[in-house]
């Protein structure tokens, strides 16, 4: 088989997909605190807040099983059509939550309805995932994985950027009192917009030749679940979880608890703080390409684990430092932003190459099961955890101490498992004619 000539306008079109359907699930987190206002009681505000960030940890909790559903669609049906059906479900169940009537208006009716359509977005996106790495690691050659899979995984960083930006501009056009009022269902009603736009440009592309290589030998597997996880494989599927449990928590510790800590800690109004993060997510953003492009030359395993060391030790000092430099009314802007850019670049560390080590640890006719379920455990119930435990840990006890415990210990662990469990996949070709599992 040939790498494809056009796999770069692959990589744009996949890319544009995932950062639309990043931006649906994260516009979500970023307007927490206003839709724990809209939604849920207001005699205990803190208590709605906190149901509010369940709500959003609940959407993380079931990407497991959407990657499961998925996964056997991706494997049995094919790439391309099986992230076009979570796609269009993504954007779907976001621009709707635009249109829920308030707590106000129905009652305790309006937090189950805003809980299904969270529920959707999390089946959506645990199926969106797998299918688009995959989609790329099928495109691209073996040499420069790393670097091109990484241009992928800026996909959720922009997604957030772009959440963020959306807010920031409707706030500013709107005034506050009118976007608490209404306009904060402008960012959800966007959705449908934005959202007709990925699928057209992803109706644009064809399947990817490995899979269609697979289907034409007759090779497709009869069922990816049994396969991926009642054989030798499931194995594979372990050492992915642990990794990607530390992957995942460094990478909403870095990115989302960052803005949850301005706003809930240091009292930083909500427009200030997604001014500052989103800088320096913009910043650091290029750190995935630049950790991808690293682990082309030295390998996954360096990289990623590299990240979670550096966050576990250095995650009390910098946030104690964040603290300092932004207190009320003194808020020094450059070394927040700088800050906040360094835990960017530990997310650059650990995710950046991660696309590529799990589209090499696992063979092509199980790939979308295998890569999607691990993510999202790793990431949904690992990584997705963060924001919930964090806040709740502060504010039960105001210690930033007790807050980063988890943040701290988890990939803590995952790297001492993971020196002795996980492989280097570097040089592995997909591109050889299919294997069997034990030949890895």
């Amino acid at each position: 088989m040939q790498v494809p000539s056009d796999f770069r306008r692959v990589i744009i079109a996949a890319s544009v997909g995932n950062i639309i359907e990043w931006y649906d699930f994260y516009i979500f987190g970023s307007l927490a605190a206003v839709l724990s206002v809209k939604f849920f009681e207001q005699s205990h505000p803190v208590a709605a807040l906190l149901s509010t960030i369940a709500l959003f940890t609940a959407g993380f909790l079931i990407r497991p099983l959407g990657a499961f559903l998925f996964g056997w669609m991706g494997d049995r049906v094919g790439r391309k059509y099986t992230f076009l059906i979570t796609l269009s479900g993504m954007g779907l169940g976001t621009g709707a939550i635009g249109l829920i009537p308030t707590y106000q208006s129905i009652g305790l009716t309006a937090a189950f309805v805003l809980f299904g359509l969270r529920m959707i977005q999390g089946l959506c996106l645990g199926g969106e995932y797998g299918g688009a790495i995959t989609y790329v690691a099928e495109h691209v050659p073996d040499d420069r994985r790393g670097y091109y899979t990484g241009w992928l995984q800026t996909s959720p960083t922009l997604g957030i950027v772009v959440s963020l930006a959306v807010i920031v501009l409707t706030r500013t056009y709107a005034g506050n009192q009118a976007f608490d009022e209404w306009a904060w269902r402008v960012p959800f009603l966007l959705s449908f917009l934005l959202v007709a736009i990925a699928i057209y440009i992803r109706l644009q592309l064809q399947e990817t030749p490995i899979f269609q290589e697979i289907r034409s030998r007759g090779q497709m597997t009869r069922n990816p679940w049994k396969e991926a996880f009642l054989s030798s494989n499931i194995k594979y599927i372990g050492i992915a979880i642990v990794v990607l449990i530390g992957q995942g928590v460094v990478w909403y510790s870095g990115q989302f608890w960052a803005l949850y800590f301005l706003q809930q800690v240091s009292k930083v109004d909500p427009l200030t703080s997604a001014y500052i993060v989103g800088a320096a997510l913009l910043i650091a953003t290029p750190s995935l390409i630049f950790f991808g492009w690293l682990s082309d030359l030295i390998g996954r395993k360096p990289v990623i684990l590299g990240g979670m060391l550096l966050a576990a030790i250095t995650y009390y000092p910098l946030y104690l430092w964040l603290g300092t430099v932004t207190q009320p009314g003194n808020i020094n802007y450059p070394a927040a932003t700088f800050i906040i850019f360094i835990l960017v670049c530990y997310v650059g560390m650990v995710y950046g190459p991660v696309g590529a080590f799990l589209a090499e640890f696992f063979p092509a006719r199980i790939r979308y099961t295998s890569v999607s379920v691990p993510y999202h455990i790793g990431n949904g119930w690992g990584g997705g955890l963060v924001p919930f435990i964090t806040s709740a840990a502060f504010a039960a006890t105001g210690s930033i101490g007790y807050a980063l415990i988890y943040p701290i210990v988890v990939p803590a662990v995952c790297f001492v498992l993971a020196v002795f469990l996980m492989p280097e996949t570097r040089k592995i070709s997909i591109w050889q004619p299919i294997e069997p599992r034990a030949a890895m």
